[in-house]
Order: C-alpha cells, then structure tokens, then sequence
C-alpha cells in the first residue's frame, strides 16, 4: 500500500496595509471554516485576494501594481502560520512597480516553490463556464494541470508560440515544405496537452457523479467529454496529417484550424447537455463539485493541502446543498465571503470562525 505524507499550512492571522481598500487591519483566521461577513464594497473580495497573494505569490485578477490602494506608494501583506513561520509581501510602486517575498527574514523575488501553496477559489464568473467561450474551459483544465505539473506552464507557452508562427506563415502563403517541419513541432506540443487535458478529465470523471449527487442530495450522472476534431488515438500522427490536408484552407483563413486550442470540454448531466437543462442552483452545484475534485487533485499530487477561497458561495443554494457542502470543507482550511450573516447560524458549528467587515 501507500502511504500519503501530505503537508499541511495553516494560516493563523493577516495584516493587510496599504493593500486595496485596507488601511491597516489585521484578522485572525481558524484552522477550518472561516466565514467572511459584510456588506458589498465592504473588501470581503480583497481578503481573499491577498490570501491567495500570501499562499501562490500572486493575484488571480490583477497585475502587482492594482494590489496598492490608491494614492499611495507601497502595499505590505504579513502573514504567521501555525508552525510559527511569518510570510511577508512587500510591494512598492513608486518609478516602478517590485515585489519581494520575506520568510523569517530570507528575501526572494519570487515566492520559492516549497512555500507555494495550492490555492482552489470559487468565484462568481466560474458560474459562467459552461456558457462561455471554449477558451475558459480549455483554461480550466490547464491551470489545473499546471498546478501539479511543473513543466505545463513551459509546455503551454511553446505551444502557443509554435502556432503563432505557423499563423504568421500563413499568412506569408509559405510552402508545405517550410510548413511541415512547424507542423510536426506543433504536433508533438499538442499531443502532451491533450494527453494531460484527458488525464485530467478521467479523474473528474470518477468523482464527479459522487460529489454531485451528494450536494445535491439526489442521485444524478454528470460525465465530462473531451470534445476534438483529432483523434485522441496515435494524436500526433493524426493531427500532422490533418494539418497538411488544411492546408490551403488555413492559408485562405489565415490561421490554424486544429489542435488544442480549438478544443472544447462538455458537460453532460443524464445523457442531456448540462447547460441546455440545469437551473441556476444545479450550475453552481456543478462547480462546486469541480472545485471540491479540484482540491482531492492538488493535495494528492502535490503533497500539500490546498487552500481554499469560496467568493459569496451560498448564493442560489437552498439550505440541505450548503449543508451537504460543509461536509466537504471541514478538512480543509476554508474562508467563504458572504452578505448574510443567518447563513452562519443555519449552515456551520460553533467551532467556525466568523470575521466580520
């Protein structure tokens, strides 16, 4: 057998100066569940921001030089965690925006790879996946895979600069002997995507109707299909073929009509397409579900339980769904935003931890 020796972060406290709309305040945060309460414009949202600043090394909304409120030069975040450690951001924007990271007093100008801590966050526009363009989903798989593969981000990046030079020979009208060496390159990059991007899928697709049917509270099949014009048998070979017989059609278009990037993701709910029947609370139930396999994922390949961020979560969820929820949370150190403060009551124990705004 296996045995699993996960790492596990606990932030205990956070002072925030000069950091979006925070001045100078501090809050403490519980090893579980944290409910984050108050009002819109009331920086529920910047909160988990900064934490998700202090775990991954930097912001999933904005480049460094947004994280300073207004008017003025620096932002600081200082973090502690439960074996003692202090975490410290420090970011100046005067002639040029720098960040550096300080842990017991060790600066760095990116936030070593030991101290990353996986981060999965819920927020709002993720409700909007299965209606959105392919591009998002294709996104949603991939920053997942480069989470846990250290070599993705390089992968993903070849791969889109192959295909921008093959558009650019398009467009140039080159020969299909100058095309085909770009075409085998591009081949091998997109084999290794799709090949992580249906890994990936395999493993939500042995959790997903599980999961679901527990929040939901009703037995429900929920299957994700890799949804491709190439192969996924011998995909290399097949997509250089491909590319050659597009050819022309790709000159008079003027870009590359196969490979990853044309590739989609569907949800399928009992044989139906998701989206065609889901209700509003069914959608969130669906991401919530990916979020949880999400965070199953990360602390099994990566060793390290992740963090995780749920931005005004309870919308549109009755009251059995947030409670089958909370089931999957208590393992985990959590912080949920919310503007009502009766979900607290209904929904969580005495032993969460409420910070209000």
């Amino acid at each position: 057998f296996i045995i699993y020796i996960i790492n596990i972060m606990i932030f205990t406290n956070i002072r925030l100066q000069n950091f979006r709309s925070y001045n100078d305040d501090s809050f403490e945060i519980g090893s579980g569940v944290n409910v984050v309460v108050g009002p819109n414009g009331a920086g529920k949202t910047n909160l988990l921001e900064a934490l998700m600043v202090i775990a991954s090394g930097k912001s999933y909304r904005a480049k460094d030089q947004a994280l300073v409120m207004r008017s003025k030069d620096w932002s600081r975040l200082d973090v502690y965690s439960e074996d003692n450690k202090n975490r410290v951001v420090k970011i100046t924007n005067e002639n040029f925006v720098n960040k550096v990271f300080e842990i017991d007093g060790k600066v760095y100008k990116k936030l070593p790879k030991d101290y990353i801590q996986p981060v999965v966050l819920f927020e709002p526009d993720d409700l909007y996946l299965l209606s959105s363009e392919p591009a998002n989903r294709r996104d949603f798989l991939d920053n997942i895979i480069e989470k846990y593969n250290q070599n993705y981000y390089k992968i993903r990046q070849d791969y889109r600069r192959v295909v921008a030079q093959r558009n650019a020979l398009l467009k140039q009208n080159s020969d299909s002997s100058e095309m085909f060496a770009w075409n085998v390159r591009m081949s091998n990059l997109a084999s290794t995507v799709v090949e992580a991007r249906t890994k990936l899928i395999y493993e939500f697709n042995q959790k997903i109707s599980d999961i679901y049917s527990f929040i939901a509270d009703k037995p429900t099949s929920i299957c994700l299909v890799y949804k491709t014009k190439t192969p996924l048998t011998s995909y290399a070979s097949a997509l250089v073929g491909q590319l050659e017989e597009q050819l022309n059609i790709d000159k008079i278009r003027g870009y590359t009509s196969r490979g990853p990037h044309r590739d989609d993701i569907e949800f399928f709910n009992d044989e139906a397409i998701f989206s065609d029947v889901a209700s509003r609370g069914e959608n969130r139930t669906l991401m919530l579900a990916l979020k949880i396999i999400e965070l199953q994922i990360l602390e099994a390949k990566t060793g390290k339980r992740p963090l995780l961020l749920l931005d005004d979560v309870f919308s549109e969820l009755d009251g059995s769904r947030r409670k089958s929820l909370t089931n999957y949370l208590k393992d985990y150190q959590t912080i949920i935003t919310t503007t009502d403060a009766d979900i607290i009551m209904k929904n969580f124990t005495k032993s969460t931890s409420t910070i209000l705004l």
